[in-house]
This record gives structure tokens, sequence and C-alpha cells, in this order.
């Protein structure tokens, strides 16, 4: 394993630092780029330990060739049941002597306990899901229900009596993978907007005309720079980015839907002036990496979800029912409709003023972990399941 160059951790803390510890956060994308933090705290804490990561698929992509990060273990969920027990016994295999269920679920449960791990941390009673507190040996103490995740899972930092970091996120790519993903943006003048049109909950996705009014605001001189547009978005954003391309007409963008993978948005957004879009896990990797993110909000709260040290630039339709929590919403999304694209384009203005120099972290407004920072210095070896 490389030697790890890392600040000196806190005696109590190193006394009994565990040999190898094991990470269950399996899926939403948004959720595990808000844990790198904890496990940078974790690796600036404990230098020498192996640190596994037990993930599905669709997140696995945040997590590969992380420098903090010594194995990933991927639960293929599409084969499941099947796969289910094959997993498990990846996981058993692994002789953790901690696992830190940051889940809080039933499977992340039953993960948890397969570990073997003599001690398992996990979520209070109050927190957890599906009794997933019965399979922990101590949880941390209960937190409130709006308050940000990523804050949230640092409470398990302060459980394991880990020494308080700077807030960082560690993403980064090679030089060959950079290259890649910003041929995507060759021959566009700058500044760059990004534009992120899809959410895994319908009830989140903002409007393609309405989309297509705030590029419209956006790209127009009006006293500052014209900002020129990129399409984020999956395979299954496709109709969306062409609905917003329709509506644009002449004026036109960069219409990346379908054509980039997760990694590839470190770069994209790192070349970002800013971006605005729904709640979802790419505003994470654009506020990870320092892009100001303008978030909008219907059915989910930005009190608990809002990206990184971009609280300040969440935007809400006022409406009685927000936040209902439905996937999908059964009075056409009118939360989502009543933020104004003239609003949202002056928010994006905004945060053009206030922008951080790029690869800068956030900054709490609901914490106290500290002010951003280097990251920790943190080789790692990639053991691939």
């Amino acid at each position: 394993m490389a030697i790890r160059q890392m600040a000196q951790s806190d005696d109590r803390s190193a006394a009994r630092a565990p040999r190898r510890v094991l990470i269950i956060l399996l899926g939403a994308i948004g959720d595990v780029v808000r844990a790198l933090p904890l496990l940078g705290r974790i690796r600036r804490g404990w230098p020498e330990a192996h640190i596994a990561w037990a993930v599905e698929p669709k997140s696995r992509p945040i997590l590969e060739r992380h420098p903090w990060l010594d194995e990933l273990i991927v639960y293929e969920r599409r084969r499941a049941p099947w796969s289910f027990a094959p997993f498990l016994r990846m996981i058993r295999r692994g002789r953790f002597d901690l696992a830190i269920d940051l889940q809080r679920h039933l499977k992340s449960g039953l993960i948890s306990l397969v570990s073997g791990a003599p001690d398992r941390i996990g979520f209070a009673a109050a927190n957890a899901k599906e009794w997933n507190h019965r399979f922990s040996t101590r949880q941390i103490s209960p937190q409130p229900r709006m308050r940000l995740k990523l804050a949230q899972y640092q409470a398990f930092g302060d459980a394991l009596g880990l020494s308080e970091t700077p807030i960082e996120f560690g993403l980064q790519l090679g030089a060959d993978e950079a290259a890649r993903a910003l041929a995507q943006l060759e021959g566009l003048p700058r500044p760059l907007l990004g534009v992120i049109l899809g959410s895994s909950w319908p009830s989140r996705i903002y409007f393609p005309e309405a989309v297509a009014a705030t590029i419209r605001e956006l790209t127009t001189a009006n006293g500052a720079a014209p900002l020129t547009p990129i399409l984020i978005g999956g395979p299954e954003d496709a109709a969306l980015g062409a609905a917003v391309m329709r509506e644009l007409g002449a004026a036109g963008a960069r219409d990346l839907t379908g054509r980039t993978g997760l990694r590839d948005l470190i770069a994209i957004f790192g070349e970002c002036a800013a971006a605005f879009g729904p709640d979802c896990g790419p505003m994470h990797i654009a506020a990870a990496v320092g892009c100001p993110i303008v978030s909008l909000w219907g059915s989910t709260a930005p009190e608990r979800s809002a990206p990184w040290g971009n609280a300040h630039l969440a935007m809400r339709g006022e409406i009685p029912c927000h936040p209902c929590y439905l996937r999908e919403c059964p009075i056409g999304r009118e939360c989502m409709r009543r933020i104004a694209p003239a609003d949202v384009a002056a928010m994006v203005r905004r945060a053009l003023q206030g922008r951080r120099p790029r690869g800068a972290a956030g900054l709490a407004t609901t914490s106290n972990h500290g002010a951003a920072a280097g990251a920790p210095a943190a080789g790692a070896n990639q053991e691939r399941s």
C-alpha cells in the first residue's frame, strides 16, 4: 500500500484505530458525494486503516480510483436477489473491525451484521428505518430530520472520536480521463453554464420551456458576459434535452445529455462558471468541485439536501404542500412551475458575482466542521470487486 502522508491524528483516535473499516452506503449519487468528507476524515484520522465501501453500480464511478479509498465492494442490484448472497460473502471475507452504516435501512443493517465487525455504528432509532438500528452495536445521537445530510454523516466522525477536519471531497481525474471529458467542450466560448436537466424523481424536474427561458435570459448580454449553455443529463433525459433544444430554436446549446458519465462531470463542472438544475446527484458533484450551483426545489427540501456551500443559492416554489416528498406529483409539479425563469437567471448572476476560486471547498452554513483547506494527501490501493 502506498505510504500515506497525513496530519498527525488525535492520540485517543489513534490508540483505538481499527485496521479494517467498512462504509455502507449503497445507492443515491448525492448521498455518496456528501459522505466523501466523512471518508476523508476517517483517512486523516486513521491513515493506516484499510477502508472499503459497499456500493451499488450507479454510484460506483464516484468512488472509483478515489485517493482516500482502498476497496470497492459492489452489489449488483440488477441481478437481485441472486447477487445478494455472493455480495454478502465478499463482505464477510473482508474481516472488518468496524462497520459504518450510513444507509439506515434493513438491507444495510444486514450487511453490517454479516460483516462480522465487532464494532458496528449506525443511526439512532429515531432516524433509522426498517429496524435498522437493531443491527448496530452503537448509534450516533439522534439527528434533526432537516439537518443537512452531510452534517449528519459528519456526526459519525464525532461519535468515532475523530478530530474535526475541513470539508473536502477529494474528487479528481487522471490526465487522460480529464482530457476525454473536456474534449466534449471543445470550441465552446467561455464562460460556460451547466444546465442540469434530470432527476431520479419526476416531481423534481423543471419544465423544458422554463429551462429554455432561463437559458435565453443568461445567453443575452444585458450588461454581463453571455454564458454558453451545456445541457447535462443521462440517457434517460434525452427527450427532455431534445425538448429544451426545440424551445431554444436558433439560440441553441451544447446538448450533452446521454453523452457524459458521472466521472466526466467532475471535469465538466470544473470548467463551468455556474450551473442550475433540480434536486439531483450531479448538483452535489458540481458543488464538490467548486462550481456555484443554483438548485431548484419542489417536492424535497433544501434544508436537508442543499449542495454544500450553496444553500444561499437554493430556490423553491412557494406552495403549502412543499415539501411533500412524493416521487410523482398529483397536481402537475405546481411547485416547480412557480419558480420563475427570470428569478433563476437572476440567482445565477448572483452566483457568478460570488464565485469561489476553482477547486475551493464549500463552506458550511449549518455545520461547524471547519473551513476549507487542501485535500489530505492519501494514496490508496484500488482493489476491485
